[in-house]
């Protein structure tokens, strides 16, 4: 996401973690903050740091997945000149670089076997050196480890290893989806639509009534990354100010109005009860009359009558 989403905490469930990372963000321990793709796992470790007294030091994130294996260790470790061929000057590697701040690295899960025990080795000493150096420099940061993988199921799989897992794990978090936050979900669009407005120079947009109930209807599969980018979608595409459910995907149009049709169904006891005090009052409470035309006997439709509360004398 171009823009930086704030720690939105409405639901219950995001209440539950910010109150978590208000407990874990003035200790030193490493984390594991698991989740699914696109639900603000970043966004969590970030407001971990800025709870933290590590706020005003440097807040860095590796990403895993796009550190090429024969790079790893001179973007983690750094090098000094003439480590290796065209290192023609000292570089600081990113553990460096992050000072007294926090570290989070992004996808830890993609790290190959080689780069995982490199690291924990820098875990359970605490030290590295740089490339071609001698000199053994301390870790001040925090490290956070993110990853949308099952860990447990890549360590079974063997590939993770497991006492990587065991030293990452000390205090594991997991970010629970979108959909289990429904309750964020119209924040969250409120505050995407006011930066994705004025970034395609539209005027300000609101969601209409519908489009309001629409949203927290869909399941949001994607997470916060699927809803900025429905949302945009809707904000290029929309000749209003105000989005309509039709300026949004099918899928999700489809989505709320299976919601919308679940939502109107009612229990068999509910339309029974319905019935028996649709007939009463067309029969002003005549309960013989009544139950002939339920198709039940007189001692039934007494026994209903008194079960469902509709109490009133009857007249036979």
């Amino acid at each position: 996401m171009s823009e930086r989403l704030p720690f939105i905490a409405v639901d219950a469930a995001s209440r539950r973690l910010l109150a978590l990372a208000e407990k874990v963000a003035p200790a030193p321990t490493t984390l594991l903050i698991t989740g699914e793709s696109g639900c603000g796992k970043d966004h969590f470790a970030r407001l971990i740091h800025e709870l933290s007294p590590r706020r005003d030091a440097p807040f860095l994130k590796i990403d895993c997945t796009s550190l090429p294996p024969n790079l790893m260790e001179s973007e983690l470790f750094g090098h000094e000149r003439g480590a290796f061929t065209g290192a023609v000057e000292r570089k600081l590697g990113r553990l460096e670089l992050g000072g007294k701040g926090t570290i989070v690295l992004d996808e830890i899960a993609a790290f190959s076997p080689e780069a995982q025990g490199k690291l924990l080795r820098v875990l359970q000493e605490r030290t590295f050196e740089r490339l071609g150096g001698t000199d053994s420099l301390k870790i001040e940061a925090r490290l956070i480890a993110l990853t949308s993988t099952d860990l447990n199921a890549a360590v079974a799989a063997g590939q993770f290893r497991e006492d990587l897992f065991f030293r990452l794990s000390v205090l594991p978090i997991v970010v629970p989806p979108l959909r289990e936050r429904p309750a964020d979900i119209l924040p969250s669009a409120e505050h995407f639509l006011g930066t994705l407005a004025p970034l395609h120079r539209k005027p300000v947009m609101r969601l209409s009534e519908t489009a309001a109930r629409v949203l927290p209807a869909y399941a949001w599969p994607g997470n916060f990354r699927e809803l900025r980018n429905a949302l945009e979608r809707a904000v290029v595409f929309s000749k209003s100010e105000q989005l309509q459910p039709d300026d949004f995907p099918e899928n999700i149009r489809a989505s709320a109005g299976n919601a919308a049709f679940l939502a109107g169904l009612r229990s068999l006891e509910d339309l029974e009860r319905e019935a028996i005090s649709r007939t009463l009052e067309a029969t002003r409470y005549h309960i013989t009359q009544s139950a002939e035309i339920l198709g039940i006997s007189r001692k039934t439709l007494l026994e209903k009558r008194k079960k469902y509360g509709l109490l009133k004398s009857d007249n036979g």
